[in-house]
C-alpha cells in the first residue's frame, strides 16, 4: 500500500444524544466520532467488522484511545475526521470542524485496534498483510502488560476491602456487564467503559456532594474534559460484575483534577484488571460572557474532590 493508502476522510455529525448541556458535545459522543471514522477507514477497505467477523474469524476492537480536546463541538456541527494508519499499527484520528471561515481542530486522537481471535484459534484465511500485524489471541495479549495490575484477595476480605482501604480517597461503583456492553456475544468493548467513565465520574461527584445538578443551579458550572484515555488490558465477559473505582490523583492549578478509573472482574481470590482510564477535568462557565471559559475551583469544591471516604 502506498502512503495514501492509509489515510481516509470521513464527514460526521454529532449524535443529538450528546447535547446534554447548551448545545455542546461530551466527551463520550467525541469518542464515539473516533470510533466511527477507524471504522470507515477498514470499511473503505472492504475489511470492515462483518467482513473480518465472518471471513476471517476475528473480532474488531479498540483497545487503546486517547485524545486531546481542544474546541467545544457544538451539535449541528459538520465534522471532519482524518484517520491514518501509522507504520507503528496505531490510527491517528483528527476531528476538524469550520469556524468564522477557517478549519478549526477539535480533537487529536491515537488508537490502537486489535484484530481478536474467535475462541483464541487462527482461522484457514489470513489476514491481508498491511492489518495482519494485529491480530491477537485475546484483549490480554494485545495489551501492555506494564499497564495491568491484577491484586489477590486475601482470607477475610472482599473486593471492597481491597479496593476501598481504610483512610483511601477512591470511590467504588460496581456494575453488571449487559449484552448491550458486548461485541460478538461475549466481550465487554471499548465503548461501554467509555460510558462507565462518563457515569463513575457523575456517581462520584454525587457522592461528594457536588452533582453536576447542583453545580449547575449554584455556580453556573458544568464539568469539562481537556484530555482522556482508556485503555482495555484484559478480556471482561457478559454477566461479569465489573468493579470500577475512580479517584482524583491531582489538582492542575486549581482549575482541572487529574483523575484516574480501574476496572477490575473477580474470578476465584482475584481481582482481574481489565481496563484503565485516565481523564482531566474541569468546570466550564456554562452561560454569560464568559460561557465556556475553565471556572477556578472554589476551596469547597477542592476539598470535596479529595476528600476521604
Amino acid at each position: 500500500m502506498t502512503s495514501a493508502d492509509h489515510i481516509t476522510s470521513v464527514s460526521m455529525r454529532p449524535l443529538y444524544e450528546g447535547a446534554n448541556i447548551r448545545t455542546w458535545i461530551g466527551f463520550k459522543h467525541l469518542l464515539y466520532l473516533v470510533e466511527q471514522g477507524v471504522l470507515q477507514w477498514f470499511r473503505e477497505r472492504g475489511i470492515g467488522p462483518q467482513c473480518l467477523y465472518h471471513e476471517y474469524g476475528v473480532g474488531l476492537e479498540i483497545v487503546d484511545c486517547s485524545a486531546l480536546l481542544l474546541t467545544l463541538l457544538e451539535v449541528d456541527d459538520q465534522v471532519v475526521a482524518e484517520i491514518v494508519l501509522k507504520e507503528s499499527g496505531q490510527f491517528s484520528v483528527l476531528l476538524r470542524v469550520e469556524r468564522n471561515g477557517s478549519d478549526a481542530i477539535v480533537l487529536k486522537s491515537k488508537v490502537a485496534v486489535a484484530l481478536v481471535r474467535k475462541n483464541g484459534k487462527r482461522t484457514a484465511k489470513p489476514l491481508p498483510d498491511h492489518i495482519a500485524s494485529l491480530e491477537v489471541a485475546s484483549l490480554a495479549s494485545a495489551s501492555d502488560i506494564l499497564n495491568r495490575c491484577d491484586l489477590h484477595i486475601p482470607n477475610g476480605e472482599n473486593s471492597r476491602s481491597i479496593l476501598v482501604p481504610p483512610g483511601s480517597q477512591t470511590f467504588l461503583w460496581s456494575w453488571v456487564a449487559r449484552y448491550f456492553h458486548c461485541h460478538y456475544s461475549d466481550r465487554v468493548q471499548h465503548s461501554a467503559y467509555t460510558r462507565a467513565l462518563e457515569e463513575v465520574v457523575d456517581r462520584f461527584l454525587a457522592d461528594r456532594g457536588i452533582s453536576v445538578r447542583r453545580m449547575l443551579d449554584e455556580f453556573g458550572w458544568i464539568p469539562v474534559v481537556s484530555r482522556v484515555r482508556i485503555h482495555l488490558v484484559a478480556d471482561a465477559h457478559m454477566e461479569e460484575t465489573i468493579h470500577s473505582t475512580f479517584v482524583v490523583d491531582e489538582i492542575v492549578k486549581t482549575t482541572l483534577y487529574d483523575a484516574r478509573m480501574d476496572c477490575y472482574v473477580q474470578r476465584g481470590e482475584t481481582l482481574v484488571h481489565t481496563a484503565t482510564a485516565r481523564i482531566l477535568h474541569g468546570y466550564a462557565i456554562s452561560d454569560g460572557e464568559g460561557a465556556g471559559r475553565l471556572a477556578e475551583l472554589n476551596e469547597s469544591t477542592l476539598a470535596a474532590l479529595t476528600a476521604e471516604v
